[in-house]
């Protein structure tokens, strides 16, 4: 099939995909009332975005796929219906900003993807992707200012699994980015280790208050920062 074929093929497929979504009613009536219409949907604007690649033709049709993909995400997501797959949706979502190369869009489907995996207890996956962006931004003149919050995270995802993990971490990432030293998470991190070396349950509470007194801790630092705490012995596992 010649540019030309494809193209045309690709662009019959997002109309009949169109065409699904309109008549699934709403995403959330379509999810929940078993209809997969938005599922087919979205596999369909994925295969015309391949197509329209293929066709050397794809500027703004991957955004177009990926779009669909993050509001599909985003109704798994609603209410933790179903996070693996919201999980999925955005990691396709990502492939497809990369395509564009729309690499803050990507980042951000990223971010999502790496803050769920977490939770699922799925730390080197959160790790390898809070390290990637972290190294994405770090030499970014607009963007540096997160790539702290980036590592801060992958320390703490460290953390949970191993402490040697997070201290050999925080010396990495204190290379690699030497404004990471003097940052508020960093020395938070150092704390929190100190006191969990020494099994004191009192010195790590006192360190995170000291730093939610300034900058406020959000439900995932909170609770990953309660699963390390409970890792300390005899800790009765709050932040109290």
């Amino acid at each position: 099939m010649d540019n030309s074929g494809k193209e045309k093929e690709a662009i019959q497929l997002m109309a009949e995909a169109d065409k699904k979504v309109k008549s699934s009613g709403s995403f959330l009536g379509g999810m929940f009332g078993g209809n997969h219409k938005v599922e087919e949907a979205c596999e369909m604007y994925a295969r015309a975005a391949n197509m329209f690649k293929m066709a050397k033709n794809w500027s703004g049709r991957f955004t177009i796929a990926a779009k669909h993909h993050i509001t599909i995400a985003e109704v798994y997501e609603s209410e933790l219906v179903d996070i693996e797959k919201a999980i999925a949706h955005y990691e396709q979502a990502a492939d497809y900003y990369k395509g564009e190369e729309s690499n803050s869009s990507a980042n951000k489907c990223l971010l999502k993807v790496a803050a769920y995996s977490a939770q699922l207890e799925q730390y080197q996956k959160a790790i390898e992707i809070y390290e990637q962006v972290g190294t994405n931004t770090m030499d970014n003149p607009l963007l540096k200012y997160s790539a702290k919050e980036y590592f801060f995270k992958a320390s703490l995802c460290h953390f949970i699994v191993d402490e040697l993990n997070a201290k050999l971490a925080v010396e990495k990432y204190e290379e690699m980015f030497p404004a990471f030293s003097d940052s508020r998470e960093c020395k938070l991190l150092k704390k929190l280790l100190e006191a969990h070396e020494e099994q004191n349950s009192e010195a790590f509470t006192e360190a995170v208050k000291e730093f939610d007194s300034i900058s406020r801790l959000d439900q995932w630092l909170t609770t990953m920062l309660l699963r390390i705490k409970k890792t300390i012995q005899g800790d009765g596992g709050d932040l109290k």
